[in-house]
């Protein structure tokens, strides 16, 4: 029952918001009573902070799917974008600002598990650029996957990148553009393009 509940509330929250969703709407949605949900969750930031917490993990695992292929690192970079554009697009960005606003401790929790789990993988990204001669040598790898990091996470902000100026999916392709044009070389900016035509 645990699970169904959680499962339940990851697509209910997604859907309209974790501010939006009561204990009782989730209740209703799948015929128990509310005492039921708090035999499992002590409260519902209990219950918010399982479904961020189970999300995180369901996305870093698909994304070691996509590792797991050997893409060349420019290439692996827009597949994982195509990911995330088909499965976290513009819809499910309302719930992210209101698990920022009114959820900021689970907020923080959520990004340091990102980062976490990324930090890791995009070094790994850089590294295997540089064998290929798409990045260039002189780089730093730790430095700028935490750049990376940063800026990913940053272009989410509507106050920054407000949505009445960019969509979701251009300033993804545009901070991938300029990451790459920021630290490829010539063979490397060459496949960005041809990419970038695709995408």
């Amino acid at each position: 029952m645990k699970e169904k509940i959680l499962e339940k509330a990851m697509d209910m929250y997604l859907k309209l918001g974790f501010k939006s969703v009561t204990m009782d709407d989730i209740a209703q949605e799948m015929g128990i009573s509310k005492k039921t949900i708090y035999q499992h969750y002590a409260n519902k930031t209990d219950l918010v902070t399982e479904v961020a917490t189970l999300l995180v993990n369901k996305i870093s695992c698909d994304i070691d799917t996509i590792y797991a292929e050997k893409h060349n690192a420019i290439k692996e970079l827009f597949e994982i974008r195509r990911y995330l554009k088909t499965t976290l697009d513009d819809q499910y960005m309302a719930p992210v600002h209101q698990l920022n606003k009114y959820y900021p401790e689970v907020a923080l929790s959520v990004k340091s598990s990102q980062f976490d789990k990324m930090h890791e993988s995009v070094k790994d990204n850089l590294n295997r650029g540089i064998e290929e001669g798409l990045y260039r040598p002189d780089i730093d790898p730790e430095f700028i996957s935490r750049i990376y990091f940063n800026g990913i996470t940053g272009i989410k902000d509507s106050a920054v990148f407000p949505d009445e100026l960019y969509t979701r999916t251009q300033t993804t392709k545009m901070y991938l553009e300029y990451h790459v044009r920021a630290i490829g070389t010539l063979k490397g900016t060459e496949m960005l393009e041809e990419y970038l035509k695709e995408s």
